[in-house]
Formats: structure tokens, C-alpha cells, sequence
């Protein structure tokens, strides 16, 4: 219990630091900071919009790791230009972004058939999964395109260079998504990202009930 009321108080520290950096930035008259820390704002906020929106109870580990990568990612990486100090930075981001992604991907899938192996084998789930994470991994590419172009940003970096980097490191992650997901079917486990699944299903047991009854058995 008091693990999980740090992880919320992170939460609300994250939120209100953004908030006020984008109202001092304001007041400063330092534009484009201010719009990175709303844009910050905004985006880790969008899973809980979502959740609410769609009835979703989302797990604490998983609020915290998708507002940890927007945090590092937009305000970090381009307000304090962490993309051009560590090297390793931008690497570290995709990899686990794409792993998120895929096993959101994985929890939708698996809920659209309510792990029914006859509709939806685990193969293709898993098959399913990697081509969400790819997909998104995609269209964060043509975020970037569009950031950089529109508000003078450098998140590209060295063009087609930086893209496919990005992409071939989505891909890993897609694919450790995939396997995770793959072994999870089969044997109701898989370690770490394995135990966060369970927590979704079971917090969202409404969604998943035939998924719910085959680990029973």
C-alpha cells in the first residue's frame, strides 16, 4: 500500500512541476519551453483521458512508465537536450516505448477475443503485437518529422540515419512485446512484463472473462 501511494504522489509531483514550468516559461516569455512542458502535460496525461473515456482501470507501474518516457522524452530530451548529451538516450526511449506499445497492443488483441485460442492462436497475437508496436514506432517517426519541421525542433537529429535507427530498435522491442505476450499465452507467465499483464487483466476482469476462465483450468 504504501508503495503504491509514493508511485501516486510521483505522479501528481511530475504533473504539478510541468505545470508550473510551463507558467513560469509563460510569464518568462520562453515560448517554446512553455509549449514543451503543455505538450508534456498533455501527452501524460492522454492514458488517463483514455482510460477514463473507455472505463479502463490501468495499473500504477503502467502510469508511471508512460509518464516517465513522455517526461524523458519531450521535456528532457528537447528542453534540456538530453538527445544530443547521451548518445544512448534516444536508444533507451524507443526500446522501451516500443515494448509499452506492443504489449498494449497485446492487451487490446487479447481482450477483442477474450483469449480465445481458437479465434485468435497465440501466434497471431503475438504476430498482432509486433505490428502495433512497429506501427506506432512509425507514426512517432512522423511526430518527430512534424515537430521539427513546424516548430524548429532537432528531435530527427541526423535525418534518415536517426529514423531508421529508431525503427530497427522499435523492432526489438516489438519483438521482445511479442515473445512476452507469446509466453504468457502459453504458460499463464513471463516474468516481470508478464506479472504487469496479469495486473491489467485482473484489474479489468470485465474484458477479458474468457481469458480469466481458461488460466483457471
Amino acid at each position: 500500500m504504501r508503495a503504491i501511494t509514493h508511485a501516486s504522489r510521483i505522479l501528481r509531483v511530475i504533473w504539478a512541476l510541468l505545470a508550473i514550468a510551463a507558467l513560469v516559461s509563460i510569464g518568462l516569455g520562453r515560448w517554446s519551453l512553455a509549449f514543451v512542458s503543455l505538450a508534456t502535460l498533455g501527452l501524460a496525461l492522454v492514458p488517463v483521458l483514455l482510460a477514463s473515456r473507455f472505463e479502463l482501470t490501468l495499473p500504477l507501474p503502467v502510469l508511471l512508465a508512460t509518464t516517465g518516457f513522455v517526461f524523458a522524452s519531450i521535456f528532457l530530451g528537447e528542453a534540456f537536450d538530453f538527445y544530443e548529451r547521451l548518445w544512448w538516450w534516444d536508444i533507451l526511449l524507443h526500446g522501451f516505448s516500443a515494448v509499452g506499445f506492443g504489449l498494449s497492443g497485446f492487451l487490446f488483441v487479447l481482450m477483442l477475443f477474450e483469449g480465445d485460442r481458437f479465434a485468435a492462436p497465440p501466434w497471431a497475437i503475438a504476430f498482432i503485437t509486433f505490428c502495433v508496436a512497429m506501427t506506432i514506432g512509425a507514426v512517432w517517426e512522423i511526430f518527430e518529422f512534424t515537430m521539427d519541421q513546424s516548430f524548429g525542433l532537432n528531435m530527427q537529429k541526423s535525418g534518415l540515419l536517426d529514423t531508421m535507427g529508431d525503427l530497427i530498435v522499435d523492432a526489438i522491442g516489438g519483438i521482445i512485446a511479442s515473445v512476452t505476450g507469446y509466453v504468457y499465452l502459453r504458460h499463464n507467465s513471463a516474468g516481470l512484463l508478464g506479472r504487469w499483464i496479469a495486473q491489467f487483466i485482473s484489474l479489468n476482469k470485465r474484458l477479458y472473462q474468457k481469458s480469466r476462465q481458461r488460466i483457471k483450468k
